[in-house]
């Protein structure tokens, strides 16, 4: 029923080596198999499924009619494998699934895609499938796959849901890693950066992108026009997740907009604190955001604290998009395109640091291994015994404590190495924590600088430590 397809129309299908070993493993036991799949939209969890499906097994792609329809459009596709299957009327799941079970003459996987969907209009179902499972009765596999990550989460994971603990394998799916850009998009390491800036990723996201023949093109066509097919994709993605879609967009355009405090977010939402913390951490759990604290500091403990949009394409979205909202809807281009080239750079930049603090993160540099990457800020005292605002891009503790790489991360060119280095250096030196260290300074770059002492890392660098 399913012959083995790209991901992409015309690009190779790429990254997910892990997750396909273990699908397939999966449904290749003596037994019969439960698999859950779950993720946000557009990261290919149907591609994924189909592409381990074989021409004799069932893939349904559920909507959101109700549940005698929903049964009657599953029985349709399953005539397509077990004749005549759809000239019987399901009055429940139950009957339906046990019939099927009764014509399976050998092992086959029945995949049913959005399957809260499904749930949504047949909250008995879970129940349903509990009982086949726990019976040992089912015959051949089942695989459900989900894009709304909380109600996934809530039919699969929480303990109180009768599902809770029968999957035998669990997959949430995370975007695909920086370097498979250069592969799915034919750019080289510094295009990757710029790429993965604005798309993340996401493979849909991707796809569109190839279809257009530069970057520029790209947003044009899909992101900054009404009739873009991402114009309106956060309010998409957020209708998966969230209750109050109006409240979650406002926080999202004030964080992308520069209120990184908690305070200075309850203060233009003009709400207490205490009524975004539930908000705030939906919007983390999703992967939207991310509670950033500096280095050294317990993030559960920590009063300095500042949120960030994680996911590039949201960044990008609410920096780009929505403040230039009222110019896209009249296609008066000029002042988007003025702030593009105002300030992309200096929004990728932002971008960069993120990806080298990801690729330093549980890597060896230079022949040592760090732990967890982060950012430092605060106040320190300087020679002249005066204080003095730090900021450091990349902070890394050594796995032995012996070392303390502080990294600079620069996406512009001409830049000086020996400079920069030196800078590094002398911020470091007043850090109360630094004497405790070797410190190493690391300067991450988009070109080779003038004056360079050997110890910069570059896009391909970056790339090749994020595989």
């Amino acid at each position: 029923m399913f012959a083995e397809h790209n991901l992409f129309w015309n690009m190779k299908f790429v990254d997910r080596t892990d997750e396909t070993a273990r699908l397939v493993s999966a449904l290749s036991r003596d037994k019969s198999s439960f698999v859950v799949v779950y993720g946000r939209r557009r990261l290919g969890k149907s591609t994924l499924v189909k592409r381990v499906l074989h021409d004799d097994d069932v893939y349904f792609l559920a909507d959101r009619s109700e549940g005698q329809h929903q049964r009657m459009l599953l029985a349709t596709v399953i005539a397509q494998v077990f004749p005549d299957f759809d000239k019987v009327v399901y009055p429940d799941w139950e009957t339906l699934l046990r019939a099927l079970d009764y014509r399976a003459d050998r092992r086959f996987t029945l995949c049913l895609d959005e399957f809260p969907y499904i749930v949504e209009q047949s909250p008995e179902l879970p129940s349903v499938l509990q009982k086949f499972i726990d019976g040992k009765q089912l015959k051949y596999n089942i695989v459900v796959c989900g894009s709304s990550q909380n109600m996934m989460y809530g039919l699969f994971l929480d303990s109180t849901a009768p599902l809770y603990g029968r999957a035998d394998v669990i997959m949430r799916l995370m975007p695909i890693r920086l370097p498979f850009v250069c592969e799915a998009l034919g750019v080289d390491a510094v295009g990757a950066v710029e790429e993965y800036s604005v798309w993340g990723g996401v493979p849909r996201y991707w796809e569109l992108r190839e279809r257009n023949a530069s970057l520029d093109d790209a947003l044009r066509y899909n992101i900054l026009s009404v009739n873009g097919t991402l114009y309106e994709e956060p309010v998409k993605l957020f209708q998966d997740d969230v209750k109050d879609i109006i409240k979650t967009s406002t926080i999202m355009s004030y964080i992308g907009s520069g209120a990184t405090r908690l305070s200075e977010i309850a203060s233009r939402c003009n709400e207490p604190a205490t009524n975004l913390s539930r908000p705030l951490k939906k919007l983390i759990d999703l992967g939207f955001l991310e509670k950033d604290v500096p280095f050294g500091i317990n993030e559960k403990t920590a009063r300095k604290s500042i949120y960030k949009i994680s996911d590039p394409f949201m960044a990008f979205y609410y920096k780009f998009v929505v403040p230039n909202r009222s110019f896209i809807e009249l296609g008066r281009r000029n002042p988007v395109e003025h702030a593009l080239d105002a300030h992309f750079s200096e929004y990728v930049s932002m971008q960069w640091e993120r990806l080298c603090r990801c690729a330093v993160t549980g890597n060896v540099i230079r022949d040592v291994l760090y732990g967890k990457a982060r950012r430092w800020w605060g106040t320190v005292l300087n020679a002249d015994k005066k204080q003095e605002q730090v900021e450091f891009d990349v902070m890394a503790e050594s796995l032995d404590k012996k070392y303390l790489l502080i990294g600079e991360c620069k996406w512009t060119t001409q830049e000086n190495g020996k400079l920069l280095t030196a800078e590094i250096m002398r911020k470091a030196a007043m850090l109360p924590f630094a004497d405790k260290y070797q410190i190493v300074p690391v300067l991450f770059l988009k070109n080779i600088p003038v004056n360079d002492v050997g110890n910069a890392l570059f896009p391909a660098d970056v790339l090749e430590l994020s595989r």
